[in-house]
């Protein structure tokens, strides 16, 4: 018979020694967490995380039925639960799209043990996996928790993560109040989490929502390099770019590498590729040697004033100064043979990354299925799609929808249910993007057993389905007399509970007190 290890035997991986035992003065916040971290780390060995244990972690986080039964079903397996394997674990439920609801239950359960800390990368995964659920009330209130456990675990990565899901569904405005709250929650509400907003805007908002915010705000806050390079990093206006370059000059803040990009990358965009070969030249004169991402926004410009041939020459012409394209610059080149149509080059300079070494990606994959998708090509599209499999790379959410929107057009349904399995058994793409055009596909095909069981699957993993979808399904269903059928999915849909407006739950977040 085998014998299973408790989880309530004590792990200098995770749990902290006594303080009396140390010698150590108490701290009512975290008494010993940075020693815990430094010192353990360094002299203890860590227990070797096994692959299965993860697994086995994972499926009963994913498929657990309760609160209850998640607790009881961890403390019966007997694997051990260190740092590690978690990690491992909210990793594997992000990118699978997993259950927030129980991540967070997981997540509380291993950190109210007596004497155990979360990792950074851990406590920064459930916030986004919050977030990306639009479950802000449970952010602040984890917030508030860590701030009183260990408040160093709230860092600058914290507040991007955090505001980056809060500014995709919320105002400016209410962004920058959310990022206020933070001054009681961070252990330095300095710079990094300036440019932590300033980042979110350039990426959720506008650049000029972030010139704007930057302005209000620069003068409770030290600007560094770091802070001039994210305004300089979104820019389409040259004139914009060059404005904050010159204001960092004037500041006495030299550029950089990455400064330098900045402007070769909005040059690029704006078809300005003399201008873009000059910055090459002024790097080189302050000895600053321009890297893949110099190389690779360059590329990027030559196919947007339809020079395909001189950019694939670009890859070539790097190597002289010692800079060797990655997969990015090749997908910047591939795209251009893309965009003119000429997909037998796009498909060569493919091969040619595989025979570099260099492992073809999403984005690259991605790049053929738009091409497919509007030419209607299913056939190579659901080929490239196989050799993906083959490969071990997982499409992206775009490459999904072009597959399935081309599935739908030509009635493919067990092509839109191989997908689909795939994606709840490998845990890639949007279910709610996804779901909303197949269940239009197996509506349509009166598929409607399918159209059940692939919304079953998509509510275990904790994602609604649309309410325009459901009322679909709903239809058809009373009109087939399968009211055993509807009433389970009203059942498991009521668990979402009623819709609400985003605002209002951001609005009325909990209090964070002094």
């Amino acid at each position: 018979m085998m014998i299973m290890k408790p989880l309530s035997l004590r792990s200098l991986s995770r749990y902290v020694p006594c303080i009396s035992t140390l010698g150590l003065n108490s701290n009512p916040v975290n008494p010993i967490s940075t020693f815990s971290r430094l010192y353990w780390s360094e002299t203890v060995a860590e227990t070797a995380v096994v692959k299965d244990d993860v697994e086995t972690v994972f499926r009963i986080v994913s498929s657990a039925s309760s609160t209850r039964n998640l607790k009881e079903s961890l403390k019966s397996s007997g694997v051990f639960l260190s740092n590690d394997l978690i990690d491992k674990v909210m990793k594997r439920v992000r990118f699978s799209h997993g259950n927030p609801f129980q991540a967070l239950v997981f997540f509380n359960y291993t950190n109210k043990r007596k004497g155990f800390y979360h990792t950074p990368f851990s406590f920064d995964t459930m916030l986004y996996i919050l977030g990306r659920s639009r479950r802000f009330n449970e952010i602040w209130e984890l917030l508030v928790e860590m701030r009183r456990k260990d408040r160093s675990l709230v860092s600058p990565r914290s507040v991007q993560v955090v505001l980056g899901r809060i500014a995709k569904v919320c105002s400016v405005k209410q962004t920058v109040e959310s990022f206020r709250k933070f001054k009681k929650l961070v252990p330095e509400f300095d710079t990094a989490c300036f440019n932590a907003l300033l980042r979110t805007l350039c990426q959720e908002k506008s650049m000029r929502d972030a010139r704007n915010v930057y302005h209000s705000l620069k003068h409770n806050f030290r600007p560094d390099l770091r802070t001039f390079n994210i305004l300089l990093s979104g820019w389409k206006s040259a004139e914009e770019a060059e404005g904050f370059f010159d204001e960092m000059r004037e500041m006495g803040i030299e550029p950089d590498v990455v400064s330098y990009n900045c402007l070769i990358d909005v040059y690029s965009k704006g078809r300005e590729i003399e201008k873009a070969y000059k910055v090459l030249e002024k790097m080189r004169e302050k000895e600053i040697s321009p890297d893949v991402i110099s190389y690779t926004s360059l590329i990027g410009g030559l196919g947007l004033v339809g020079q395909p041939d001189k950019a694939r020459d670009v890859l070539k012409e790097m190597k002289e100064y010692g800079c060797y394209p990655d997969a990015a610059a090749y997908n910047a080149a591939i795209r251009n043979f893309c965009i003119a149509n000429r997909l037998c080059d796009a498909e060569k300079l493919m091969d040619e990354m595989v025979s570099k070494g260099l492992n073809p990606n999403a984005t690259t994959y991605n790049l053929f299925f738009r091409c497919f998708y509007w030419s209607n090509d299913l056939g190579r599209s659901w080929s490239l799609y196989q050799r993906m499999k083959k490969t071990g790379c997982l499409p992206n959410t775009q490459s999904c929808m072009f597959l399935t929107r081309l599935f739908r057009k030509q009635e493919k349904v067990e092509m839109g249910l191989e997908l689909w399995n795939d994606m709840v058994e490998n845990g890639f793409g949007s279910y709610i993007l996804v779901s909303d055009v197949l269940f239009d596909l197996l509506c349509d095909m009166g598929k409607l057993v399918e159209v059940e069981k692939c919304c079953l699957q998509m509510m275990e993993k904790g994602h609604k389905p649309s309410n325009v979808s459901y009322r679909r399904i709903k239809v058809l269903m009373e009109l087939a007399n399968k009211h055993d059928a509807l009433q389970t999915l009203t059942e498991k849909m009521a668990i979402f509970g009623p819709s609400t407006q985003v605002q209002e739950r951001v609005e009325n977040v909990v209090e964070i007190p002094d």
